[in-house]
């Protein structure tokens, strides 16, 4: 009865004891450090409901576009590895979490001796040897065997250490599943741009091939004319020549178009092929305005911000383990156990093993290493720190560069267009003047070679109005929902997994 209770009181103490030291960590909590403050943008915009809180797919109309975004989603390697390094820290996670479980394990062994006389053959067994006894001598001999209910060892976390490794795991789960949410958008991003650029290389054929005919057209007139002797050989070697230039020019935009080709398919996880086209580039909806919200919102919405932020604060709790190392460890075990043995025959009926102990160990000649490692933690979360505000400070300037880039190639295209809608109508004026012969051939020849250039530059300011609105989408964090798309049935990123890629959903472009 006294034993009883003496154990009792022992396991109320211990637990006591847990409970104190239960609220005790070593090392810094985690803060979140200052951060540059900016309170407007530099670049005048409107501060109305930001457009990353918009899902992609209701900023991007063009059908196809989503088509080939769901594919990457599904199918780029980037993204199925970021998936897969989520689920390789979340399993390091919970395996850190049961360090502070107690472990338990369990065991048996049986053997066979002789004590004296004879002969014995020994065989080993699974728990252990068995002993054969020979055929000559005494029968003194004895089998035992133990079996283990249950061998306890739980480490009484003092100092924290293993909380704080558990809140390092977690910053660093954390940052992983930010770095997936971060390789999305950027997948996003470029599957867009590449998609624009690839509308805006097409339209370029078109226009050159248009340019290109016209220029067949004017050596044919002026081939004529000389047979009549109406102009001179110069008049048609130039527009030869310009027939020529334009012809390369073709080429080049067809080969671009080709490797851009093969560039999107890349990013969809698939070996090169043709892509499918949905709507032109000037069919492609741009939105009036395209508000940037408040600067803080970043923070709680760049995924890099967040990935920075939660490396951070797993550098932060690296300290408190570094610190709790230095200090002793203490350890409960424990065992349960039941036996039976056989001596020449006479049961001595089973018996019941039970202890419990208790550990204590700690640094002692490497005290002085375990401090240097400290120092070394400390470094790196001083190093995650910089990493994070500097993370701050391009964040705001890729928002700040998107910004103007939209504003301005808005304003650019609009002067373009003036300009074309000019040329055309000089052009066509200069070949009336031409043809009646009331203008010279220079005057046809620059004004077709200033309508081509022109034509081809305004599809690439085009261009680079949608791409800075997908970049500018793209700086701000742009939005997800976590509800599937019910018209493309587009996935939430979080069911993303590893697979095997789906038929190739191309076809031969439209030109």
């Amino acid at each position: 009865m006294g034993t009883y209770l003496w154990r009792s009181a022992s396991l109320a103490s211990v637990g006591m004891l847990v409970l104190m030291v239960s609220a005790c960590k070593m090392g810094p909590d985690y803060v979140r450090p200052e951060t540059p403050k900016a309170d407007s943008w530099r670049v005048p915009a409107s501060t109305a409901e930001s457009i990353a809180n918009l899902a992609w797919w209701d900023l991007l109309k063009d059908k196809q576009l989503q088509e080939l975004i769901r594919v990457a989603l599904t199918e780029n390697q980037d993204v199925r590895t970021a998936v897969a390094s989520v689920e390789q820290y979340r399993a390091q996670l919970v395996m850190t979490r049961w360090d502070l479980a107690p472990a338990l394990s369990y065991g048996g062994t049986a053997f066979l001796y002789q004590t004296q006389g004879g002969n014995a053959t020994t065989i080993p067994g699974g728990g252990g040897a068995i002993v054969i006894p020979g055929t000559t001598g005494g029968n003194n001999t004895t089998f035992s065997n133990t079996i283990g209910f249950g061998s306890l060892k739980w480490e009484i976390d003092l100092w924290g250490r293993l909380r704080r490794a558990v809140e390092s795991s977690e910053g660093q789960l954390f940052a992983q599943e930010e770095n997936q949410r971060a390789v999305i958008l950027s997948l996003v991003g470029s599957v867009s741009e590449a998609y624009f650029s690839l509308r805006s290389l097409d339209l370029q054929v078109d226009i050159t091939k248009r340019t290109l005919k016209t220029w067949e057209e004017s050596v044919r007139l002026s081939q004529l004319k000389l047979k009549q002797g109406y102009i001179p050989k110069l008049d048609l070697d130039r527009f030869e020549a310009e027939r020529a230039g334009t012809a390369a020019k073709l080429a080049e935009l067809e080969k671009q178009v080709v490797q851009t080709e093969n560039h999107l398919s890349v990013l969809l996880g698939r070996t090169p092929a043709s892509i499918a086209r949905g709507l032109k580039l000037t069919e492609q909806p741009i939105p009036p305005e395209v508000p940037a919200g408040l600067p803080s919102e970043l923070l709680q919405r760049r995924p890099d911000l967040i990935q920075a932020e939660h490396t951070l604060a797993s550098a932060t709790a690296g300290i408190g383990v570094a610190q709790a190392n230095r200090f002793p460890q203490f350890a409960l075990g424990g065992s349960l156990a039941g036996a039976n043995a056989n001596l020449n025959g006479n049961q001595l009926g089973p018996l019941f093993i039970q202890n419990i102990s208790a550990n204590l160990a700690g640094p002692l000649l490497n005290a002085t290493a375990l401090g240097y490692q400290v120092t070394v933690n400390e470094t790196k979360a001083q190093q995650a720190a910089l990493q994070y505000e500097k993370a701050v400070v391009n964040a705001l300037r890729e928002v700040e560069d998107a910004l103007i880039g939209v504003q301005k190639s808005r304003e650019q295209r609009e002067a373009q267009e003036q300009q074309v809608a000019a040329l055309q109508s000089a052009f066509h004026l200069a070949e009336q003047r031409y043809q009646g012969g009331r203008a010279s051939y220079l005057d046809v020849l620059t004004s077709q070679r200033s309508l081509f250039e022109s034509e081809l530059a305004l599809a690439r300011t085009l261009q680079g109005q949608l791409v800075s609105i997908v970049q500018l989408y793209s700086a701000l964090g742009g939005g997800w929902s976590v509800t599937d798309h019910p018209e493309n049935n587009l996935p939430d990123p979080r069911s993303i997994t590893s697979r095997q890629p789906s038929a190739v959903l191309v076809h031969e472009p439209q030109r």
